[in-house]
């Protein structure tokens, strides 16, 4: 076991950061933790650390890094040590740079992303607490996702990044998208827990941001997502539908800077033992999209 414990944290470059932060309260239903000069953190009620949502303020969309949360600090160093091993540069960023954050490290990933792995972040809990909980605390805003579920980011060198994951950070495959002729891969959908994926790659410019994905129960709420959504004038991409690829149920949605957010329910679990499950890109369109059974325009061009 890598020490991996899962998703941790996004931070998402926006615009105009009061008109972002009214959305992600509001129409997401995060709630909103901290601010400073320039960031805002939100946490979904579900979650127990601080934060897993940060917004930061600048020129252009798309996402300033993205972490996950290892088991300690022995763990961490294992980590950063097997990351330099690979080839990619590290840095600490250290305790308090950011709010209610400790130490991580952080390094540049073959898609030329930003990572970072900590372990330390303060706890504050959710309102119903951990005894004799009730299934969900009042007057609960938007969507309101249980978490952060997943992150789908774009990348040149699938292979590389694939390898990188699985052999350095312990992630397992549990879907790709091959060429028809299986010579290339051009999408991995990888998982550190048991869902069907914690992060995925397709083929496209490095360093883009496809989408951030928030966690809801059921399909239902999946509807419901889209009535809130139009309610409120939000763009949608595409309306209420399933993947092929993880079975999950989705509707796909854009921030006020054109950051696209997913709120995503079901998909299947997936064990040590879980198969490579295998799409072919003529198939892509069902693997996306299982009703329509093909993409549409913005799906692989709408990135920041």
């Amino acid at each position: 076991m890598s020490g991996i414990m899962r998703i941790g944290r996004i931070e998402i470059r926006v615009m105009d950061l009061e008109k972002s932060a009214d959305y992600y309260k509001n129409v997401i239903g995060l709630e909103e933790m901290a601010r400073d000069e320039e960031r805002i953190y939100f946490k979904a009620w579900d979650e127990y650390d601080h934060h897993s949502i940060i917004l930061k303020k600048a020129d252009s969309p798309g996402m300033e890094h993205m972490g996950f949360k290892v088991e300690n600090i022995y763990k961490l160093e294992e980590l950063e040590h097997k990351v330099e091993q690979f080839g990619c540069s590290v840095s600490r960023v250290p305790h308090g740079s950011r709010i209610a954050e400790g130490e991580a490290i952080r390094f540049e990933i073959p898609t030329g992303h930003v990572v970072e792995l900590y372990c330390d972040i303060k706890q504050v809990g959710t309102k119903v607490g951990v005894i004799n909980p009730d299934p969900w605390p009042d007057n609960l805003r938007g969507i309101a996702p249980h978490r952060l579920d997943h992150a789908l980011l774009t990348g040149e060198d699938i292979e590389t990044v694939t390898r990188f994951f699985t052999e350095v950070l312990g992630f397992r495959q549990s879907e790709k998208i091959v060429t028809v002729d299986g010579e290339q891969m051009i999408g991995s959908f990888l998982s550190v827990t048991n869902t069907a994926h914690d992060l995925a790659f397709v083929k496209g410019p490095d360093k883009k941001f496809h989408h951030a994905g928030f966690h809801v129960d059921n399909w239902y709420e999946v509807l419901k997502a889209a009535d809130i959504l139009s309610k409120n004038k939000i763009q949608i991409e595409v309306t209420p539908t399933r993947h092929g690829i993880t079975r999950g149920q989705t509707v796909y949605f854009f921030d006020p800077s054109g950051n696209r957010n997913e709120a995503f329910a079901s998909g299947y679990i997936t064990y040590a033992d879980f198969p490579t499950i295998t799409w072919t890109e003529d198939q892509i369109g069902a693997g996306i999209f299982y009703h329509r059974r093909e993409l549409v325009e913005t799906f692989s061009k709408a990135l920041t």
